[in-house]
């Protein structure tokens, strides 16, 4: 297609799209905590003013930082919670970079990312408001600090030290008579389900032949789980971690033949640097092809049963899952929206066949095992409707190269493309609103976009070579999340005020006080404040002047209105949050810090950590 040019060379188009997007961010008004009250597909933006003053948020918007220490507002405060390498388990030892690949198993893995708080029942069945587990991922290493040595693994020692380091760490809580919460070392709760732990595949993947290896000829039963990313969690009190950049912990001899379904992965010859395919086999893709196949997927942990064993469940599809946000439909089916985090990559929907029941927990455990897998299509208008990823559906037959239905979820990336999906700047993580029809996915950027054939610009993703991001939220047609159709809209366009104009400034709702760039982790509490994470240059130089270390800020949803909550230390992300029952306190990931944050001095390397942010007079956070 023809494409007319403006003076500076750019599309026509460009532009056309970026006005859609600055006023559709106005779109949904209506969504509120009382609930939305149109179908938006198709409809022209409402007026409304932006930023206007929320009554959500009482604290003071505080300024960026570059200190190597956390910034929050006056009346605020925290506590270092858990750290790499502190003992979880029976027996464990204190951290020490020494410390051993059987050290490292009874202990807090590396790099600390999606979590979920759940709080126990006393001995009468009621909650208990001062214990509780605290299922977290542990997504990868940074072999500098890891390792002795501070390259890649050397030796089979080294590869099950890292596999260790790995995966999700299960504590028990318990809050102290000075309202701080602690963990206990040596719990009965307490669990590692680390690179060596075992797993259980369920659904339509579970005993075919892609997922069968030598070690396990049944394709049921796997051992691992790694780069485990964001998180999410069930009414019925289960915890799902999401399996993102597994590729890099593949490699093969140089002259392997690789799939074009490996290479849709990021499978390589290579991998990205981990080197444990020279020390353990099952990651030579040269020796074993399918165990890639078995990682990728949505795992469901019951964080208060430590006998249970977790399950991957595979009707949800595979693809290098950010996070999963569950809602219960009106019809009481579960529906869960998930993001593929790669550039130009899709935004996905799962709705469950059964539905949900408050009083049968143990026919809630299996909800997850048969469902149906949906991807997203966004039109430049606001409208948008979810594409049914089902063998024999939309054109996935085996005439065109989808051999049956677990082919379709082994290759959710190749139907998704197949079926016209709309690719995303790296869709992370998606928050639905705890009481409104609205869902929101954060888009943290994109070199590629509009230099590429395969990912040319479009509305929800309207600037090309994006560094800043954006957010984009939908809502369901009459307010049903199983709909086929939404409206969508734009709720901030990071950018930097301070230095760009246009575009590349923002949305009307990102100013010099509160702008940010790569907004990645989200959340909602259950008052509905929006909780944003970044994840993004901390330069503070050129494009990034002003805005300092990665950070967490807070948003209105309904009035777009912003303010900046946290800033961590340098090099860190931010990432994973989860609140206790009565909000009054936040647990805050603190991922790859630099070498002054926490105890550096002390242990000699810096340790990712969890924060516990307390308000000082005991209050809700946020509030």
């Amino acid at each position: 297609m023809h494409t007319e040019h403006d003076e500076n060379n750019k599309p026509v188009e460009f532009d056309r799209l970026i006005d859609l997007a600055m006023s559709r961010r106005n779109l949904i008004k209506a969504g509120s905590a009382a609930g939305a009250t149109a179908f938006l597909g198709g409809v022209a933006p409402l007026a409304m003013a932006v930023n206007e003053a929320t009554t959500l948020m009482s604290f003071d918007n505080i300024p960026t930082s570059t200190a190597d220490d956390i910034s929050l507002p006056p009346g605020y405060r925290y506590e270092v919670l858990m750290s790499w390498g502190d003992p979880v388990l029976k027996g464990a030892p204190n951290f020490a970079r020494e410390n051993t690949a059987a050290d490292q198993a009874g202990q807090f893995g590396d790099n600390t990312d999606g979590m979920e708080m759940f709080h126990l029942t006393d001995r009468n069945g009621n909650l208990d408001p001062n214990r509780a587990v605290l299922a977290v991922n542990n997504e990868y290493l940074n072999d500098k600090y890891f390792y002795t040595h501070g390259e890649a693994a050397k030796t089979a020692e080294d590869v099950q030290k890292g596999l260790n380091g790995h995966g999700v760490t299960i504590v028990e809580l318990e809050r102290k008579r000075n309202g701080s919460w602690q963990y206990k070392k040596g719990s009965d709760f307490n669990r590692r389900l680390h690179g060596n732990a075992e797993f259980e595949l369920t659904g339509p993947v579970a005993g075919t032949n892609y997922v069968k290896t030598s070690a396990d000829s049944t394709g049921r039963r796997v051992f691992g789980t790694f780069n485990n990313c964001g998180a999410g969690r069930t009414p019925w009190g289960t915890y799902m971690t999401c399996e993102e950049n597994f590729n890099g912990y593949f490699g093969a001899p140089e002259g392997t033949a690789l799939s074009d379904a490996h290479k849709r992965y990021g499978l390589s010859e290579n991998g990205s640097g981990y080197d444990w395919w020279q020390h353990e086999s099952r990651f030579n893709l040269a020796a074993e092809p399918n165990e890639p196949n078995r990682f990728g997927w949505i795992v469901e942990i019951d964080p208060t049963d430590p006998t249970s064993t977790p399950k991957k469940r595979t009707a949800m599809g595979r693809f290098k899952h950010e996070n999963a946000a569950m809602t219960i439909n009106h019809d009481g089916r579960a529906v869960v929206y998930m993001g593929d985090d790669e550039r130009g990559e899709f935004i996905y929907k799962f709705v469950s066949r059964g539905t949900y029941n408050p009083d049968d927990r143990a026919a809630n455990m299996r909800l997850l095992e048969d469902g149906d897998l949906y991807v997203a299509q966004f039109n430049d208008n606001g409208s948008g409707r979810w594409i049914e990823l089902r063998h024999g559906v939309n054109g996935l037959t085996r005439a065109n190269g989808f051999a049956d239905h677990a082919d379709v979820l082994v290759r959710a990336r190749a139907a998704a493309t197949f079926v016209g999906a709309t690719t995303m700047d790296r869709p992370e993580w998606v928050a639905c609103h705890p009481s409104a029809p609205m869902v929101f996915c954060t888009l943290t950027n994109n070199s590629r976009r509009g230099t590429t054939d395969a990912q040319p610009l479009n509305g929800p993703n309207p600037r090309e070579k994006n560094d800043y991001g954006q957010i984009v939220r939908w809502m369901p047609e009459n307010h049903d999340h199983t709909a086929e159709r939404f409206g969508w809209d734009l709720y901030a366009i990071a950018g930097n005020p301070a230095v760009k104009t246009g575009a590349y400034a923002g949305s009307d709702n990102i100013t010099t006080d509160n702008m940010f760039n790569s907004p990645d982790g989200l959340r909602f509490d259950d008052f509905g404040r929006l909780w944003i994470q970044t994840d993004g240059d901390y330069s503070n130089e050129g494009d990034f002047a002003g805005q300092g270390n990665n950070q967490m800020l807070c948003g209105d949803p309904v009035t777009g209105h912003i303010r900046r909550f946290m800033v961590g230390p340098q090099g860190c992300e931010i990432t994973g949050l989860s609140f206790s029952n009565d909000h009054r306190v936040a647990l805050v990931g603190i991922q790859h810090p630099d070498v002054a944050w926490p105890n550096a001095a002390r242990d000699g390397v810096p340790r990712s950590s969890i924060v516990a942010v307390y308000r000082e007079d005991g209050g809700v956070i946020g509030a």
